[in-house]
């Protein structure tokens, strides 16, 4: 599968190195879309719907023209993708004539506000109602605009939260605020970490805040953290910006953070997704993430190890900022889409 675009097209690792994955875990773009021109060129389209099956397996655009065309960019699969690949929409809408997004409807709020959308609308299973020329999946963008490391490396937040009121404080301000992240969705539960492993986290100097939504009541207070957990996107926006680190498995929150400019540690195990390198910290998507990876499959107990040690350096070497109210809500049992 060409997994940047939803295409169902088979693709194998080549033995030189000249696979999809490979350039784009080592930033290769041009590279990763000369092996995407290739595919799309060998595909037999046929008379069918594109828009039937399982969406986020549908090829959406398949080469069409994009520059001064009403553009409708579909966004098929998870809230994390969506965050993502939002950084692509400002240059897209550079060529387009018109630029509409039907997103999730949890993302309109963000999405809206971003330079060159026209319009986003909340995404559902019927058809849009929208007046577009061609459409394209949002993970599909960068393929069509053929989008160099500069697209991908912004050095600045890409989105944006409403203006909002910051409720009450319950942050104890000499301390390192961390929020902890370790559930995902269905999609490739390799991801998750055992929450108990959390607890190494617990020590003097860090004070612990659960963002994690749907978990058994009494886990946060089990690791030690203060449950802050909300369904509401934007207030978790504002929510993670009171902290200063937010410690998360492969998920969602993991890009919010970083898509707002905040810092987001990245737990990774030992065979991640293809949009993280296969080695290093640093990450071409976040200026400010940091990555720590599995050395052996399963083993999420050195991972966590690796992290104390680091929030301790960062505790010996720097004071955290005194910054704003972290809000006092409960949990409530709505789960993210991941």
């Amino acid at each position: 599968m060409n997994v940047l675009s939803g295409s169902t097209i088979v693709r194998q690792p080549r033995a030189d190195g000249g696979d999809w994955i490979s350039a784009m875990r080592a930033g290769e773009f041009e590279r990763a879309w000369a092996i995407t021109d290739r595919d799309l060129a060998a595909c037999r389209w046929g008379t069918g719907d594109k828009h039937s099956g399982p969406r986020h397996l549908q090829r959406i655009w398949r080469g069409e023209e994009l520059r001064n065309r009403k553009v409708l960019v579909r966004c098929y699969h998870g809230l994390g993708d969506t965050i993502q690949f939002a950084r692509f929409l400002p240059p897209l809408a550079e060529r387009a004539r018109m630029v509409t997004v039907w997103c999730q409807s949890e993302l309109v709020p963000l999405i809206e506000r971003l330079e060159g959308v026209d319009r986003a609308i909340p995404l559902h299973d019927g058809t849009p109602d929208a007046d577009f020329a061609v459409d394209i999946e949002i993970m599909e963008i960068p393929h069509a605009l053929k989008a160099s490391r500069d697209l991908f490396e912004l050095r600045m937040p890409y989105l944006s939260l409403p203006p909002g009121r910051l409720p009450k404080c319950v942050r104890k301000q000499e301390k390192l605020a961390v929020g902890l992240v370790w559930e995902v969705g269905d999609w490739d539960k390799r991801r998750a970490i055992p929450p108990q492993l959390l607890k190494r986290l617990n020590r003097e100097g860090i004070e612990l805040f659960s963002l994690q939504r749907a978990v058994a009541p009494g886990v946060a207070a089990q690791i030690g953290a203060k449950d802050i957990s909300t369904p509401d996107i934007i207030e978790l926006g504002r929510r993670i910006g009171e902290l200063d680190i937010v410690v998360s498995v492969d998920t969602m929150i993991v890009h919010l953070a970083g898509a707002l400019g905040h810092e987001p540690w990245v737990l990774l195990h030992a065979d991640c997704d293809w949009r993280w390198p296969n080695e290093g910290e640093a990450s071409i998507w976040y200026p400010r993430a940091k990555l720590f990876y599995q050395r052996d499959a399963g083993d999420w107990a050195s991972v966590i190890e690796t992290v104390s040690l680091a929030l301790a350096d960062r505790i010996a070497t720097t004071r955290p900022p005194v910054l704003g109210a972290i809000p006092d809500i409960a949990s409530g049992a709505a789960a993210y889409r991941e």
